[in-house]
């Protein structure tokens, strides 16, 4: 081997080395690029079969859409790389709430990689059939079961959790009753599902895993590619069947032949209801960081509560930071901040907006939907303010925050029942006296639905 090029390969061993020391998505991709650069000639397939042996991960399902490991390439890799790819792709959960074989992406989201590598590996062998029980169905099922037989320990999906550090993140904790379908084994069954759909009829499969994963999590402007975890759910809903996915979920069921007839109603009570749930949440809802994932402090006091559906919708800017926020980390930093000043300058229990609309694809929760608020003087107790980060005097925020609120938070929240399907919406400004959301911003809330010039 020429000693350049050894050089340059021992080079980039020992930069994933270094740089596969917390549980980010762009530490595991530079731990995939290092293993490309010492496993030349290699396809996609052959990398993210290699990655599953590397890691042991091999079940009976998974044999049955993908077929066994024997034919995978052994990849060749510093030891502490293959150590640190087994940790992050083997899912568990612990019985302390810990939940392993996740990673923090650019875009705040939480993605288990076992379903995000099992999608991507079906669509790469042309087995679209695996694509549903590989990355959701059988993680759903599982979950509705377990949560039959555990009603009051667990909940049905989608348990959330935080991370020990936003800039270093290496330990994920739960932050509610545990599932056995997390929020992170959704996110990441989402994203297989994608780039398993994708991959399975368009020439990416040309790409290395390295670049996929890299233009997939990348943060990008408002002028984003379509294939991006930014869009995931716009993407999810465009090629998902979830007629589909029911009846996979009810065939799967079906086979469970140790259920007494209690058990079977209240599983088919938990299994209707629940499908109509995840798709309310994943697919109707925008992405929600909630308080604990952008490191919130705590309520100071006692929060008193809506009486839910709420009439009114109220529209903020924060004008104060003025800069709109286009990072996770820029906007958890920024929900800190105004929390901070709410609470300890203005003398608040709490940050006073109930969201906080940011210009990186999600939406923050601040009082949330049942706590009353602090936003609009009058209209606390009947209506929710949702914020938008930045100084709209004169500018807009970016359409994709402005239609993230407009149409994907109303939706969340009247199909939710926590607003009212014949709400008011209001500008800040027609409440008290304030120049809030600001001019520009203010003239362009005139053409949204529910907008009323008159607030009684």
């Amino acid at each position: 081997m020429d000693w350049h090029l050894h050089l340059l390969l021992s080079l980039l061993v020992v930069f994933a080395v270094e740089a596969t020391t917390t549980k980010h998505m762009k530490d595991f991709i530079r731990a995939v690029e290092s293993i490309e650069a010492v496993n030349p000639g290699l396809q996609m397939l052959d990398v993210v079969k290699g990655l599953r042996k590397a890691a042991g991960f091999e079940t009976e399902l998974i044999k049955q859409y993908l077929g066994d490991l024997s034919d995978a390439h052994d990849l060749v890799a510093d030891p502490s790389v293959t150590s640190y790819v087994s940790e992050v792709i083997n899912h568990s959960l612990s019985e302390s709430g810990k939940e392993k074989g996740v990673v923090l992406t650019l875009d705040g989201s939480n993605v288990a990689l076992t379903p995000m590598l099992l999608g991507l590996e079906a669509g790469l062998q042309s087995t679209v059939q695996g694509l549903y029980p590989l990355t959701l169905t059988h993680n759903l099922v599982a979950s509705f079961l377990h949560h039959v037989h555990n009603e009051q320990t667990t909940v049905p999906f989608g348990t959330k959790g935080f991370w020990d550090s936003i800039s270093s993140p290496k330990v994920y904790a739960l932050s509610d009753l545990p599932s056995l379908a997390t929020d992170a084994l959704i996110i990441g069954g989402i994203d297989g599902f994608i780039l398993g759909s994708e991959v399975s009829t368009s020439n990416h499969r040309e790409r290395s895993l390295s670049d996929l994963l890299k233009s997939y999590y990348s943060h990008q402007p408002d002028a984003s590619p379509r294939l991006i975890s930014q869009k995931r759910r716009m993407n999810f809903k465009k090629l998902v069947s979830f007629s589909l996915l029911k009846s996979q979920m009810v065939q799967a069921l079906t086979v469970r032949h140790n259920l007494n007839e209690s058990e079977r109603k209240s599983l088919d009570d938990v299994m209707n209801e629940g499908f109509d749930q995840f798709v309310h949440v994943y697919a109707v809802c925008p992405n929600i960081i909630t308080r604990s994932q952008w490191g919130a402090a705590a309520f100071i006091g006692s929060p008193s509560y809506l009486s839910l559906p709420v009439p009114y919708l109220f529209i903020h800017h924060t004008y104060q930071p003025s800069t709109p926020c286009t990072t996770f980390d820029q906007c958890a930093s920024d929900m800190r901040s105004m929390q901070h000043y709410h609470q300890q300058t203005n003398g608040w229990s709490d940050i006073g907006y109930s969201f906080v609309a940011g210009s990186d694809g999600n939406l923050y929760e601040g009082r949330g939907w049942n706590w009353v608020g602090a936003h609009t003087y009058g209209y606390n107790s009947k209506g929710y303010g949702v914020s938008f980060i930045g100084d709209y005097t004169s500018t807009l925020p970016i359409k994709s925050a402005m239609d993230m609120v407009r149409y994907d938070f109303t939706s969340c929240a009247v199909n939710g029942g926590r607003l009212s399907s014949s709400y008011s919406l209001y500008g800040h400004r027609q409440a008290t006296s304030t120049d809030c959301p600001g001019n520009s911003f203010y003239h362009e809330i005139q053409t949204w639905e529910h907008y009323q010039s008159y607030l009684p």
